[in-house]
């Protein structure tokens, strides 16, 4: 491990963060405020990232020293099913169309965001970093894993070629401020939050649930995902793609249970079972990360508490996505 440890200083240094308005990208310009240095930004309306030309010249006239690509089209099975060619494209174009700016523009450092979708449906658990390419990928969501496995790919093409300090980090299931709740584009936990409060405050005495309940996921609050973030682009400087996870897994069912807890909801459950269930387990190993010195610190109940009361600020504001939609 010590040849990938080499420390990399933010303090005075220009970081961008492509993404900035996504869950990651937000609480990653959080904790960036504290390092010293100065936050890049701009928003979809200023550059497409999708638009090669626009990316280089912005990449160029700003001059970043680090830059971490948050940037993605993101959503759940649905989305994923219903959208393949979107999920597959965009993500292509925006995390080439960075890294070559970046390259062409002399970046120091390189932050590729993947997901842990990039690991085969079947992969062993916990999955350690070396999974990758072994097997089938998981159906349902193999356009946006494929953009996703490409991206880290061209990291490492970049550090073989051209030498380039350009590292992956695979975060897990990730929820907190800034998620999206809209119910046909949200992944699991804000799509059943959403629907609990409003079961709640309906006073509805049954929520039916996609698939059987059973599978296995592990969550990550956000603001831990950014902490590690900016552990790695100052400590993490190798070829393999570093996992970032909490360690702790859950099913679906004890999730609902525990989301409606935390909302209030003391209705029943009942299960369509002719819905997908997805992956039947995503556990990821974190050793490699815990090694280095780096471990989540947020429980899944406080994480709830905090991403249910940001929910309820933003709905009273009328800036939320997705809330009362269903």
């Amino acid at each position: 491990m010590s040849d990938e440890l080499r420390p990399y200083d933010l303090t005075g240094k220009k970081v961008w963060v492509a993404g900035h308005r996504g869950m990651v990208g937000g609480a990653l310009v959080r904790r960036l405020a504290s390092e010293g240095c100065e936050v890049l930004t701009v928003g979809r309306d200023v550059v497409d990232l999708t638009r090669q030309a626009a990316v280089e010249e912005w990449v160029a006239a700003q001059k970043p020293d680090a830059v971490v690509v948050a940037a993605a089209k993101v959503g759940g099975i649905l989305a994923n099913n219903s959208y393949p060619a979107d999920f597959l494209y965009d993500n292509l174009v925006i995390e080439t169309n960075i890294v070559q700016a970046s390259f062409r523009t002399g970046v120091e450092k390189l932050l590729f965001l993947g997901s842990s979708c990039i690991y085969p449906k079947l992969a062993p658990q916990p999955m350690r970093e070396d999974a990758l390419l072994t097997g089938p990928l998981e159906p349902t969501n193999e356009w946006y894993a494929i953009a996703k496995i490409a991206g880290i790919k061209l990291c490492q093409a970049f550090r073989k070629q051209h030498g380039c300090d350009y590292i992956s980090a695979m975060p897990t299931n990730l929820y907190g401020p800034g998620d999206n709740f809209h119910p046909s584009g949200s992944h699991v936990l804000p799509a059943l939050m959403a629907r609990l409060h409003d079961a709640a405050r309906e006073g509805k005495g049954e929520v039916v649930l996609w698939g059987t309940g059973k599978p296995l996921r592990e969550l990550l609050y956000v603001e831990d995902l950014a902490d590690a973030l900016v552990f790695l682009l100052k400590n993490y400087s190798g070829y393999d793609h570093v996992n970032v996870g909490s360690g702790r897994e859950v099913t679906i069912r004890t999730l609902a249970e525990q989301i409606a807890a935390t909302v209030g909801y003391r209705g029943r459950f009942t299960y369509d079972t002719s819905k997908p269930d997805g992956t039947p387990r995503k556990l990821m190993d974190n050793s490699k990360l815990a090694e280095m010195g780096w471990t989540a610190q947020t429980s899944l109940a406080d994480g709830l508490a905090m991403t249910y009361r940001w929910f309820l600020e933003e709905a009273e504001k009328g800036g939320l996505r997705g809330l009362g939609a269903h």
